[in-house]
């Protein structure tokens, strides 16, 4: 027998909720591939993916298939034990990237707190207390617990938190100069997005991973790339480090992975991994059987020939059709990213309105992200139709035109 669920509006949100989000003014209550439809039955395009999440779009019959499956066999045993999902899941993302170990959490913030606790631990284990300083970058951002938000560049997340967690400190994204300038024998790691996304889709210059590389090895630090946005094909590569072909020491993952459903992963080498030995780290849901029977199935769809050079196609159809537009009207002064990961750059006069285009965008019916205030973000589904590509730019364009028309 069912039990009738209570109605729910967007007030309820402001009622119960603690206010630390502001979400659009409709609730959308049901998604199929790269539409969605709101609690009136209204249908948008989705060019937001969940931020950069819904890789597979919304309710891929593959992830369903796989979640079902899992849900109808084992949901969760700790690790206590292992789990058939979390070992075919290891297996594949080794097999797939450098890694040679993998450890998985829930979130992205989980997996970068990981890769940088591994990272202190193997530099004191191998050189002592000293040796304990983080390099990032400014603007970089990292997720939102306490170490991860002290290592993100941008202060606006990590004041007025209490004291921050000492040795770190940031230098300029893309100047290796700086980056020279700031590294020493006590750096145990540097960590750097590959393209930096929530301020700005910033695509890093191959040289300056190239050179940041180099100093690592000359200064016995590790190199981290933080691929929780740019992973799992989002650039039409695997992961971003294949796409510029520098090799990390440690990698983060999440978001794409689980195509919606939460999971996070950092990657390594055995070498590495054998530094976080039984007891010194550890989550209670992390490797769960639901999320990494359908992270399987995620990289069973992504990781082929088709997908991966379907999203490089895709990339040219967006931003064929965005630069155009910007020329157009004036909105634009570039359009950059890799893959399904695209930035465009807001002209001075429209700097800082951001979120007006995404509002007007919404009333047209497609749903667009911002990239900090001056730059409209694309991340939609890595298998999103071209009929669908077409016609939520169309919606877009309407949007667009309307406001700079007045």
């Amino acid at each position: 027998m069912s039990v009738e669920q209570a109605p729910v509006q967007r007030a309820d949100f402001d009622q119960v909720m603690v206010p630390n989000y502001s979400p659009a003014a409709f609730i959308p209550v049901r998604g199929e591939g790269s539409r969605v439809w709101d609690q009136s039955g209204r249908e948008l395009i989705d060019f937001a993916g969940g931020i950069a999440v819904n890789a597979l779009g919304h309710c891929h019959p593959a992830l369903v298939k796989a979640l079902t499956e899992q849900a109808n066999t084992l949901w969760h045993v700790s690790n206590v034990f292992t789990n058939e999902p979390a070992l075919r899941l290891a297996h594949k993302l080794v097999d797939a990237t450098f890694a040679e170990r993998a450890f998985f959490c829930n979130s992205g913030a989980e997996a970068n707190e990981a890769a940088f606790k591994l990272a202190r631990r193997v530099a004191h284990d191998r050189f002592g207390p000293e040796k304990h300083e983080i390099i990032a970058t400014v603007n970089s951002f990292h997720g939102r617990t306490l170490f991860t938000v002290s290592v993100g560049g941008q202060p606006k997340y990590s004041d007025g938190f209490g004291p921050k967690i000492t040795g770190i400190s940031h230098v300029p994204y893309n100047d290796l100069e700086a980056l020279k300038a700031q590294i020493s024998d006590k750096t145990c790691a540097v960590v750097i997005e590959p393209i930096q996304g929530e301020s700005g889709v910033v695509p890093a210059d191959k040289a300056y991973l190239e050179g940041a590389r180099k100093l690592c090895d000359e200064h016995n630090a590790l190199l981290i790339f933080d691929e929780v946005q740019t992973g799992v094909g989002r650039t039409g590569s695997l992961y971003a480090y294949q796409h510029y072909g520098v090799t990390p020491d440690i990698l983060t993952s999440a978001k794409s992975l689980g195509g919606g459903f939460p999971i996070g992963a950092m990657l390594t080498t055995s070498e590495l991994a054998k530094h976080l030995a039984v007891g010194t780290h550890g989550t209670t849901y992390g490797g769960n059987p639901l999320a990494c029977a359908v992270a399987c199935a995620v990289l069973d769809v992504v990781n082929t020939p088709q997908t991966l050079a379907g999203i490089k196609a895709k990339h040219e159809r967006f931003k064929v059709r965005l630069e155009q537009l910007g020329q157009e009207t004036g909105l634009f002064t570039l359009v950059r990213g890799v893959g399904l990961l695209i930035g465009c750059v807001l002209s001075d006069a429209w700097k800082g309105k951001a979120k007006d285009i995404l509002n007007a965008a919404e009333k047209e019916g497609v749903m667009v992200l911002q990239a900090g205030p001056d730059v409209v973000r694309f991340a939609p589904s890595l298998v999103v139709e071209d009929a669908d590509i077409d016609e939520g730019l169309a919606r877009f364009e309407r949007a667009v035109r309307k406001l700079t028309q007045g």
